[in-house]
């Protein structure tokens, strides 16, 4: 019998990477989460062995390679918050720059040589164009951007030099829960918008503050590409194949290819609920570009990727029940619709 392909998961314990690990244990890898759980969950580790380390500490990540004979490494593990990375910004460098420079000399030490990394849309900072493509500029905005593209520039940097292969894969909103009930979206404090708007209408917050409704886009509102965390998993998995098959380094965007703006949100979630979103307009926030979505056809040509839950519909019907919220799927149509 075949036995399982150990995968290392940094920050497997967290929302994306506890639904990968799922995800991999499914389709025949053995997830090895290696988390701090300063903000990941214990519990949420469930396919595979935990080994509780910091990744600055490269002889622990090192220990934990040599531990569980691993092939690969999926590298989530990092602090993600654009509004505490400009408040803090000495915390995201440490964590998310020091904390890949522990788990490269842990790699090194090892002779591991692919890596999938979690990087984020926030590297291009403000776009003039939707939808985003990979050759778009990358000009972060932010700490949080910055330590990412910091990030994909040590990976390349280091394939230069050493051989190290990777795929970069560029998240745009992550949403969503798993489809079983068995995982869901757990942060402190939370601050995306989809279970910020459940929360609103299931009466465990106040009114939802939409940031701006006159932006040129069709209803006033913010437009967002959001993409099941189910689907990002998918497109873990298949990187995960192609590093294995020899694929060489690459870097590509992971999203619906499809905007919906902040009152879609809103009005899915009354709709799917009936629990109607108590909301307030409020001013406008500084650097939220009017639209923002992705281009996904690469990750496609590349990966053969394409979402499969990744409709506002599917996507709320699946998280809606973890906020103790009623779902009728009579109501969810799963109709797309891409903005113009």
């Amino acid at each position: 019998m075949t036995q399982p392909i150990p995968i290392l998961v940094t920050g497997g314990a967290g929302f994306i990477g506890s639904h990968t690990c799922k995800h991999l244990a499914q389709h025949g890898f053995l997830p090895v989460t290696l988390d701090n759980l300063s903000t990941g969950h214990a519990d949420a580790v469930q396919w595979g062995p935990l080994e509780r380390a910091d990744l600055r500490d490269a002889v622990a990540v090192e220990a934990a390679m040599r531990r569980h004979q691993v092939k690969l490494v999926m590298h989530f593990a990092a602090s993600a918050y654009v509004g505490e990375s400009v408040q803090d910004p000495a915390l995201y460098y440490d964590n998310n720059v020091g904390g890949m420079i522990g788990l490269l000399k842990a790699a090194q030490a090892c002779a591991l040589d692919k890596i999938i990394f979690s990087s984020s849309c926030a590297t291009y900072g403000e776009p003039q164009t939707s939808p985003v493509s990979e050759t778009c500029p990358q000009i972060p905005m932010s700490p949080y951007g910055h330590t990412k593209l910091i990030c994909e520039e040590m990976l390349q940097a280091y394939e230069q030099a050493y051989g190290l292969r990777h795929v970069a894969l560029r998240y745009f909103n992550a949403a969503g829960s798993d489809p079983e009930g068995v995982l869901a979206e757990r942060h402190d404090p939370e601050t995306h918008l989809i279970p910020l708007a459940l929360l609103a209408a299931a009466g465990q917050r106040g009114a939802l503050s939409v940031f701006g409704d006159d932006y040129p886009t069709p209803d006033g509102s913010c437009v967002r590409d959001y993409i099941h965390v189910q689907d990002l998993a998918h497109g873990h998995l298949l990187a995960a194949r192609y590093l294995l098959e020899g694929g060489p380094s690459v870097a590509l965007n992971l999203g619906s290819g499809v905007g919906q703006s902040v009152f879609d949100v809103i009005h899915a979630i009354g709709r799917i609920t009936g629990r109607p979103v108590p909301y307030d307009v409020a001013p406008r926030r500084a650097g939220d570009p009017p639209a923002l979505w992705a281009c996904a056809q690469k990750a496609k040509a590349v990966l053969g990727f394409e979402t499969r839950r990744s409709t506002l519909d599917h996507i709320i019907q699946d998280a809606a029940p973890s906020f103790g919220l009623p779902c009728n799927k009579k109501e969810a149509s799963h109709v797309r619709f891409v903005a113009e």
